[in-house]
């Protein structure tokens, strides 16, 4: 006799949406002690203590359960084995995680139960029907739509992130329909998540509207031929056995074996010692002492981590900004000069009104030659900034003249004889060119550590200080102000500027002295002597001598774009059928989920629609709209960020625009540009094209561009030894059209446009380790068939594989991956477990191969100004793969000719490639025309 009836209230926990929820909203953690993958179990016994603690009260279950699924196969599977085909696998980090799950509900002394062959669903549902039918009630804990088909009768289900209740009206608000219809309108919506096919074309709107109208799915189905509209009606008549199909799938099974009984579920009260002890195995520290308080017991004691070693220099030499020297006349100038003739070296650092270098002024300059020992030049203070920060625009008192100044620096920064030592050289040799002073030579602090330490942490100055000389440096906000009360750097006190200043200086040649030795330790000095030092000059003049924008031409385009914009407006409201915000997320996400039914909708913690590209570029593999709304994004981007952006950043000077090389940009070498970012002007599309028609040549000149063809790719059938590849580079044939040909066995001379494009975007999408769900947002086709054409790949050329296993476990085991020219790259993150555990895999296999590439073109870029030397000739950008010259119109063939030969035989003789490198060259008057 069941002790189970009327006054009990049971809750069915999805134990399942409890776990992915967990493994996806925290990052990556691992136990301490061996490094076992933790992170979802944590968030797990998080959510279970918080659901304990939220259902104390009166109202509180007399019966639970966590249910779960157990394994992959059900009898779904055996009605359609493409049941769930497209989900992707398990993360491997959550695979160990999830009997841990199972364990952590015992521990809390709640009932854990799944079973063999049947979904968690099942289960659920075969509880909830015999729950209702004794005359209990029954909370759902869940907001899986599959299980709204049992709310009523008692039943009900509550999302449990979003405190919500979901009852009967719940369900219509969300199908269209009653509990009771809910699997009729499943079987004609189908189900992209779980594969469940339905009825092609209809969506949850329509379904409902349908089975309102005509009662239920078997009527619906019988009376097909009634439907007036004819595509409709063709697909519930030619689709009906699909139909019925899906219905079976989406039916829950109400009548699961089970292997025990509603009086199982029964309440109980953790056990102290076992819940603690397995919260301290997980060495949950902070929720073992929360509950061990909860309980009134003692909480174990759990060892520490050792504490991570602090890397420092001198700590003898302390940092005092008192012993930091203001330097006001030209005897105290000249003395810091002559120490740095006796030393051979001076740590050099500029002040200035601003970031972007050609159009900041000076303020003044420090100089250190001895660690601990600084000082600081001011030149341009403003009277006003000792009381008055908005004071006089006359000079402060008690500074040199600027001219002066630089008059007495200038032999010694441009001497030969002494090395000039910077953090961020490049910025501060540009500062000093627009006052007529060619630094050099330099020592670069933030390049010897992107050298050694690429991948591992960022490069500023403060990172560095505080890593590897265990100093925090005086912050910058506090001095400049914040808001309508911030100033610029020469308008700090003069004596605060010293401390501020002398302080970078006497960092600088602090780093200098610790890394300069450990290049060779680490075996990178010929990376940073030949790829990254010697780039800096070349970088300079690049930017300082920028590229001509044609203003009017970006407001042409301007204009073209609003109006296409407009354009794809109305037909985006024509396909919703209202009038909306376009580039409203709410709104849009309104339409798409609310009105017109789609799939994959989830809410963001503001209660509103997520719309991001990759849930739009899933929609739009199977509807307009969202392929509609794409494009109109990629417009709006066009214009804002570039045809509208570009003309702000025009020097009035000059006129022209002056990009910023970032060369620790990137882990892989990869150059970044920013201020504007030049390299991101995209190329795929005609729109994106033509912003490069903007890019022009001054009169009698022309644009040249060179541009490694598919460098990658030829580096990675150099690195993984694929033979095809290689003899395919080296006949010269279309290498995206062979590998079609190699995939699909379609003859070449049969090939097809589409069928290359695949191929195409294959080819580059493995260097990146793509993903079949990311290869299929790409192509907009399945997923499935995504993953089909990468599997293939795979066996069609399985050299490539055996490089990504041999790569990762290298990453693995030496914490770093290394380019063909010595480059390392560190993959810190590489044994980490967790959602970005297969990012870093991703990088680690690209990044041998895009760094590889990345230096083949450093080198060419350093060889280049030489090579060109005495040439109408100027190198004005380099874009990733591509170098842009403005050359004089009656040099080309000679700059091209001389140009191609630096860049193809950049490899050699350093590295000996398989595959000879090939330049494409173009000319014209704009960048577009010469691209």
């Amino acid at each position: 006799m069941s002790n189970f009836g009327k006054g009990c209230h049971l809750h069915l926990i999805d134990g399942s949406a409890f776990i992915f929820r967990a493994y996806h909203a925290l990052p990556p953690l691992t136990r301490k002690s061996d490094g076992l993958p933790i992170g979802a179990v944590s968030g797990f016994c998080n959510m279970l203590q918080k659901y304990v603690e939220g259902n104390a009260g009166p109202d509180a279950p007399t019966h639970v359960a966590v249910i779960f699924d157990k394994g992959s196969h059900t009898f779904r599977n055996d009605l359609y084995d493409l049941y769930k085909a497209n989900r992707e696998a398990m993360p491997e980090d959550l695979r160990p995680q999830m009997p841990l799950t199972r364990e952590a509900t015992r521990a809390f002394n709640i009932a854990c139960k799944e079973l063999e062959g049947y979904e968690a669903d099942d289960i659920i549902a075969t509880l909830a029907v015999q729950a209702r039918e004794a005359g209990g009630r029954v909370t759902i804990v869940s907001s899986d739509k599959d299980l709204m088909q049992l709310v009523g009768g008692g039943v009900e289900m509550l999302d449990a992130m979003k405190n919500k209740r979901i009852d009967r009206d719940g369900v219509v608000e969300k199908f269209g329909v009653g509990p009771e219809r809910v699997v009729d309108v499943q079987a004609l919506a189908g189900d992209s998540v779980d594969n469940v096919p339905g009825a092609p074309g209809i969506g949850v709107k329509t379904a409902a509207l349908l089975i309102n109208e005509y009662g239920d799915l078997e009527t619906l189905l019988d009376r097909a031929e009634e439907i007036k509209q004819p595509k409709r009606r063709q697909t519930l008549i030619e689709k009906r056995d699909q139909i019925e199909l899906s219905k079976k799938l989406v039916q829950l099974d109400e009548n699961t074996p089970l292997d025990f009984t509603l009086d199982d579920l029964e309440v109980q009260d953790p056990d102290a010692e076992t819940l603690l002890g397995f919260l301290a195995d997980m060495e949950f520290r902070t929720l073992t002492k929360r509950i061990a308080d909860k309980l009134g017991a003692e909480a174990p004691v759990i060892a520490d981590a050792p504490a991570p070693e602090v890397v420092t220099e001198a700590e003898d030499i302390s940092f005092d900004a008192s012993k930091y020297e203001c330097v006001r006349d030209a005897t105290a100038l000249q003395a810091w000069i002559d120490r740095a003739y006796q030393t051979g070296w001076v740590a050099v650092d500029t002040e200035t009104t601003g970031l972007n270098e050609m159009i900041a002024d000076m303020v003044g300059v420090s100089l250190s030659v001895e660690a601990g020992s600084a000082c600081y030049i001011p030149l341009t203070h403003r009277d006003g900034a000792s009381d008055d920060l908005f004071g006089s625009d006359a000079l402060a008192e008690g500074q040199m003249q600027l001219d002066e100044a630089l008059t007495l620096l200038k032999p010694m920064l441009q001497d030969a004889s002494i090395l000039k030592i910077g953090q961020n050289m490049k910025y501060d040799a540009k500062i000093f060119a627009r006052y007529g002073v060619d630094v050099a030579p330099i020592d670069d602090t933030m390049l010897m550590s992107y050298a050694m330490h690429g991948g591992e942490h960022g490069h500023g100055m403060d990172t560095l200080s505080e890593r590897y000389l265990n100093h925090t440096p005086i912050p910058i906000k506090p001095l400049l102000g914040s808001g309508k009360s911030a100033i610029t750097f020469d308008k700090v006190p003069i004596d605060e500027a010293t401390a501020y200043a002398a302080e970078d200086a006497d960092i600088t040649l602090r780093l200098w002295k610790l890394f300069k030795p450990q290049l060779h330790q680490v075996q990178v000095t010929t990376v940073y002597e030949t790829l990254e030092r010697p780039l800096v000059p070349v970088l300079k003049e690049m930017e300082m001598h920028g590229i001509k924008v044609d203003r009017d031409v970006l407001s042409r385009m301007s204009n073209a774009f609003a109006q296409k914009m407009a354009g794809l407006e109305a037909e985006i409201h024509e396909l919703a059928g209202e009038n909306f915000n376009v580039g409203s997320p709410a709104q849009l996400g309104e339409i798409l989920f609310d009105k017109m039914g789609l799939e994959g909708g989830k809410k963001g913690k503001t209660g509103k629609y997520s719309t991001g590209a990759d849930i739009l570029e899933d929609l739009a593999t199977e509807h307009e709209l969202p392929r509609r709304v794409l494009d109109w994004r990629q417009l709006s981007k066009l214009k804002s960020t570039y045809t509208d952006a570009l003309q702000t950043h025009i020097n009035p000077d000059s006129g022209r625009v002056h990009t910023s090389y970032s060369i620790t940009g990137a882990n892989t070498g990869r150059l970044a540009s920013t201020d504007p970012n030049l390299q991101n002007i995209p190329v795929r599309t005609e729109e994106g094209r033509r912003i490069r028609e903007a890019f022009i040549a001054e009169p009698g000149n022309v644009m040249v561009s060179l541009d490694y063809s598919q460098i990658e790719l030829r580096i990675l059938a150099h690195i993984a030894d694929i033979s095809t590849l290689k003899q395919a580079f080296s006949d010269g044939l279309d290498i995206h059209a062979m590998t079609a040909s190699e995939m699909f066995d379609v003859p070449l001379d049969e090939m097809t446009p589409e069928i290359r494009r695949q191929a195409k975007a294959i080819n580059f999408g493995v260097i990146y380790g793509i993903s079949g769900f990311g290869l299929a947002r790409n192509l907009r086709i399945p997923r499935s068939e995504a993953q089909g054409f990468i599997d293939r790949y795979f066996e069609r050329f399985p050299g490539i594989r055996t490089y990504m296993d041999d790569t990762i476990a290298f990453a693995k085991e030496n914490g770093y991956v290394q380019t063909l020219f010595g480059r390392k790259i560190h993959t810190p993150e590489i044994n980490a477990k967790g959602p970005h555990a297969g990012f870093s895999r991703r990088a680690a296999i690209n990044a041998p191969i895009q760094g590889t590439a990345a230096d083949v073109i450093r080198r060419a870029m350093v060889r280049m100004p030489d090579a060109i030397n005495g040439l109408p000739a100027k190198m004005l950008l380099q874009v990733h793969d591509e170098l842009l010259f403005e050359v004089a119109e009656d040099a080309v063939d000679q700059v091209i000719r001389v140009a191609r030969d630096v860049m193809e035989g950049a490899s050699d003789p350093a590295v000996k490639l398989d595959v000879k490198l090939s330049v494409d060259a173009g000319q014209g008057a704009n960048w577009a025309e010469a691209h």
